[in-house]
C-alpha cells in the first residue's frame, strides 16, 4: 500500500472531480507518471491564476480529455514540481498531508508542506 508524507497509508484525495494520475481518486504515482502528480491540494483562485500564468490552465473544461475544469475549493492531485514552483512564487495551494504521496518528498520539503497543511 502506498504511503503518504506522514509515513501512513495514503488516503484518497478526491472523487468529485475525480483526481489522480490514474484517475482513482488518490495521488498515486508510478513510472508512467512523468509529472509526479502526488500533492493533494485544495486549489485556490490565486493558485489557478498562477497556474494559467505559467502555461497550465486548470480552470478551463477540456471535455475531450474528460476534464471539467477546476474551481476554487476543489481538491486535486498536483504535480510536485508545480506545487514547489507555486510555493517559491508565494502562490502554493493548501495541502492535505494524509492524501499526499510520500514520493512528493523528492521534490518538496516536508516542513513546507506542513506549513501549508489544511
Amino acid at each position: 500500500m502506498a504511503q503518504n508524507v506522514l509515513g501512513e497509508e495514503l488516503q484518497p484525495c478526491n472523487h468529485d472531480p475525480l483526481t489522480g494520475f490514474y484517475r482513482d481518486g488518490c495521488c498515486n504515482t508510478g513510472a508512467e507518471d512523468i509529472g509526479v502528480h502526488t500533492v493533494c491540494t485544495r486549489v485556490t483562485e490565486e493558485f489557478l491564476d498562477f497556474s494559467v500564468s505559467v502555461g497550465n490552465d486548470l480552470s478551463t473544461p477540456r471535455p475531450e480529455h474528460g476534464f471539467g475544469g477546476l474551481r476554487p475549493g476543489d481538491q486535486w492531485c498536483l504535480c510536485a514540481s508545480r506545487w514547489q514552483e507555486a510555493f517559491e512564487a508565494g502562490k502554493a495551494p493548501p495541502v492535505v498531508l494524509a492524501a499526499t504521496h510520500a514520493a512528493t518528498l523528492e521534490w518538496v520539503q516536508l516542513s513546507d508542506l506542513v506549513a501549508h497543511a489544511i
